[in-house]
């Protein structure tokens, strides 16, 4: 147990007052006795008066027996008799946590890095129910951070880390609840893999997605497929359809100003237009 983490201005300035007033005295009234009194009633102000800052807690033990909670401000104590604990900062407080070299459950070693935000809600609880809490939220939450990621698997934890943050709160939550002390949330903040591994998973992601571009060109080749053997089905059936589709390939490449197009012979003959257009003049010729 620790009497004061310093001496504080109040206690400073009252030593000095009671040294002043009492060289004052001495001087005056020619009293060593009465300076000397007011000596070491100034040394005992300044062992006891304490101050505790606005977000703290301190208990108080007398003759080593717990008499309650001090703070925040300005109080007294019995300087000997009365002793002081550490004091509580019960504002939100930040540990960082790590695993190195821990298992997956698909048995990779991976390196994490967690932060831990916490505080202590019932400051006796966590004067007299654990030694020393800071050292036990840290053992605690590497501890658990190692059970976890041995739950997981790797992929797992790389896509969801907010799952496994909120499973480590949980756990935390239940350890530390007795010790009046809140784990308000972890943030994992870093999953490190193996090199090795690392440039194994980005081959594989590859060729993944390879394969998928090489599946959706298969499938868009098999609807064009489809698409042509429904229009030669169509044209089959249809021989002026055909025809008309000829004629009307032969005018979009010749619709363009100052374009030449050369079509052989075969090619009319191939698509008929020849004869359609023979049948045609004929009809007009006997209309």
């Amino acid at each position: 147990m620790t009497l004061h983490k310093g001496f504080n201005s109040v206690g400073v300035t009252v030593l000095l007052i009671c040294i002043a007033i009492g060289l004052a005295a001495a001087k005056l009234l020619n009293m060593p006795l009465l300076a000397a009194a007011f000596a070491l009633a100034g040394l005992y102000f300044l062992f006891a008066v304490v101050v505790v800052d606005q977000w703290e807690k301190v208990a108080v033990l007398r003759f080593g027996r717990y008499r309650g909670l001090r703070g925040p401000g300005l109080f007294l104590i019995v300087p000997i008799v009365d002793t002081l604990s550490r004091y509580v900062d019960q504002r939100v407080r930040v540990t960082t946590v790590s695993a190195e070299s821990t298992l997956t459950r698909d048995t990779v070693p991976v390196n994490v890095d967690a932060i831990i935000f916490w505080l202590v809600w019932n400051a006796e609880k966590s004067i007299l129910e654990v030694e020393d809490f800071t050292q036990a939220i840290s053992l605690s939450s590497q501890t658990a951070l190692r059970e976890s990621i041995g739950r997981h698997q790797l992929a797992q934890m790389i896509t969801d880390r907010e799952t496994l943050g909120r499973e480590l709160q949980k756990i935390l939550d239940e350890k530390t609840t007795p010790w009046g002390i809140t784990v308000q949330s972890v943030e994992i903040r870093d999953v490190r893999i193996p090199q090795a591994l690392e440039n194994a998973m980005s081959q594989q992601a590859q060729a993944e997605r390879e394969r998928q571009a090489r599946v959706i060109l298969g499938e868009a080749e098999v609807q064009v497929s489809e698409q042509f053997a429904q229009a030669s089905r169509v044209y089959n059936d249809n021989p002026g359809a055909l025809h008309l589709r000829g004629m009307n390939m032969l005018y979009e490449a010749i619709r363009e100003k100052g374009a030449m197009v050369i079509v052989p012979s075969s090619a009319i003959e191939t698509m008929g237009l020849g004869g359609t257009l023979a049948t045609t003049a004929m009809a007009k010729q006997q209309n």
